[in-house]
């Protein structure tokens, strides 16, 4: 008979079920204290077993908190998965700004930390130095890829070595977008986009009659405004050029005339403070709310402390969790903006006749994840314990330091799209099942959660927190080797993504209401 914990963590007093750190086998006997319990099926590590009787309907919990309730009976060494745990509605005692806890001060030393950055004129900070080609509508796109096809990545970074590349912003709408937030969105996200600090300059290009008119993005974002030092934006429209061919000439010159500018560009000692950084988790697993997530918690933790903006995202995956933010509110109406958005989710997907516990994905469950209560208990992790100072929409600018909230769909490509459109200058991507997602403008530092997949995927994967499971380092340590795995990506250190040329095709903004 083993100890239960050299198989299976339990992670909280209250907690039903122990969740496996390694495969198992049928019959094996585990003791856990005066108790013991035989595991019932063969199963992988990620998965969960019973640790005690429960019946059909009483709550199971994880972390401490609700992750579903039993259907039928689970008994202690069961498989608790999709057989037998199930969503349903349970209320949250919502409380505000209850449990506040305040960063340790710096000390002289931590307070002098740079990292070398692209400090633009507005006075934001770059941690990559790229020209962007932005299409205003999908019509425009083909004359966008063609003008970034005739600056050679190879060419381009023999001349101008300080210049990361030529990016073309494209996507599936514009055209007939709908008025109102739908319209907003696509106007922030491309905005956004212009006005980022990893952009040194751009060019942008629509059609001519569609929806989303250059003239007025143009005019409601400010995108006319030059400030001393800035390189002037060029605005072209296919229709008033002539053509694809005229509108490609004139963009590829109009990008050219950008080089000089961006190549004179250079990294500079800036403050930690000036970071923005995006977090997200996709092909999550059972291990993700206990070795990944949680070290992104204290690098995001970390990085507030020293004055910088951690931004959490994803609002269908805190679904169920959500009350645990709203304790680290620094008021109520900060909280009750976040249930707000909360509740219009719920709405949404109810209007379209869906379940926000279609979420977890099959990857998800394939890896242990049962609910989308546990899968957002486990994805909280990433926001650490820093207060929440602010609560966004879709694409808004991010304006303060802090940690934050951005509301977006848990679509990973959508989500990073709206943090980076906000103004997040790198991302942190946990994965359990082997996520290759890449985000250019923004470097993305990506963390395995078990050493399995970090070294199945090695080229993929940047850090392995699998090793807080395999019990060579502390949950702390991880966290520390992220943090500083951040800044010196800050700083042009290449993530995996970035090495292999990935994050060209995931630009893709929030597309919200009918298409007619």
């Amino acid at each position: 008979m083993l100890p239960l914990r050299e198989v299976a963590l339990r992670l909280h007093p209250d907690d039903d079920v122990a969740v496996l750190r390694r495969p198992v086998k049928a019959g094996l006997r585990l003791s856990d204290g005066s108790e013991s319990l035989t595991v019932a099926a063969d199963l992988a590590a990620g998965h969960k077993i019973g640790l005690r009787l429960r019946k059909d309907g009483d709550p199971i919990r994880r972390y401490g908190q609700v992750i579903g309730f039993v259907r039928g009976t689970i008994q202690p060494g069961d498989h608790v998965h999709t057989q037998n745990l199930v969503v349903r509605d349970f209320s949250r005692a919502y409380e505000f700004a209850t449990e506040i806890r305040e960063p340790v001060p710096l000390t002289a030393a931590e307070s002098a930390r740079t990292f070398p950055g692209y400090l633009r004129s507005g006075g934001n900070v770059g941690t990559r130095n790229y020209l962007a080609v932005i299409s205003s509508v999908n019509c425009s796109a083909g004359v966008s890829q063609y003008v970034r096809a005739r600056f050679d990545p190879v060419s381009l970074r023999r001349d101008h070595p300080n210049v990361d590349g030529i990016l073309a912003f494209t996507h599936k709408s514009g055209c007939c977008v709908q008025p109102g937030e739908p319209y907003a969105i696509l106007q922030r996200v491309l905005a956004g986009i212009a006005r980022h600090p990893n952009i040194a300059g751009y060019v942008m290009i629509g059609l001519g009659c569609e929806g989303h008119q250059i003239s007025r993005i143009r005019g409601e974002e400010g995108l006319d405004a030059v400030r001393p030092g800035e390189a002037a934006a060029t605005f072209l429209t296919i229709q008033q050029k002539g053509g694809v061919q005229r509108t490609v000439e004139a963009a590829t010159q109009a990008v050219t005339g950008l080089l000089p500018y961006a190549a004179a560009q250079r990294r500079s000692p800036q403050p930690l403070s000036r970071l923005i950084l995006a977090m997200n988790c996709g092909g999550s697993d059972g291990a993700s709310g206990i070795t990944a997530n949680p070290a992104l918690g204290i690098a995001s933790d970390e990085l507030v402390r020293h004055g910088g903006t951690s931004v959490l995202a994803e609002t269908p995956e805190i679904y169920g969790a959500e009350h645990l933010l709203t304790r680290r509110a620094v008021t109520r109406e900060i909280g009750e903006r976040l249930l707000a958005h909360v509740r219009w989710w719920e709405e949404h997907v109810r209007s379209h006749g869906a379940s926000i516990d279609n979420n977890p994905s099959p990857g998800n469950k394939e890896g242990g994840l049962t609910t989308i209560y546990e899968k957002s208990l486990g994805a909280l992790a990433k926001g650490g314990q820093s207060p929440l100072r602010a609560v966004y929409r879709y694409a808004e600018p991010i304006s303060g330091p802090g940690f934050v909230f951005m509301d977006t769909p848990g679509f990973d490509p959508v989500s990073m799209t709206g943090l980076v459109a906000g103004g997040c200058t790198l991302g942190a991507f946990t994965t359990g099942r082997g996520s290759v997602y890449g985000c250019k403008p923004a470097p993305c530092l990506k963390i395995a959660t078990n050493t399995k997949l970090f070294e199945w995927m090695n080229d993929d994967m940047d850090v392995n927190a699998g090793t807080i499971l395999d019990g060579s380092e502390t949950l702390e340590q991880v966290g520390r080797r992220i943090f500083e795995d951040l800044i010196a990506v800050a700083g042009g250190k290449q993530t995996k993504s970035e090495s292999q040329g990935l994050g060209d095709e995931e630009f893709a903004p929030w597309i919200q209401g009918p298409t007619f």
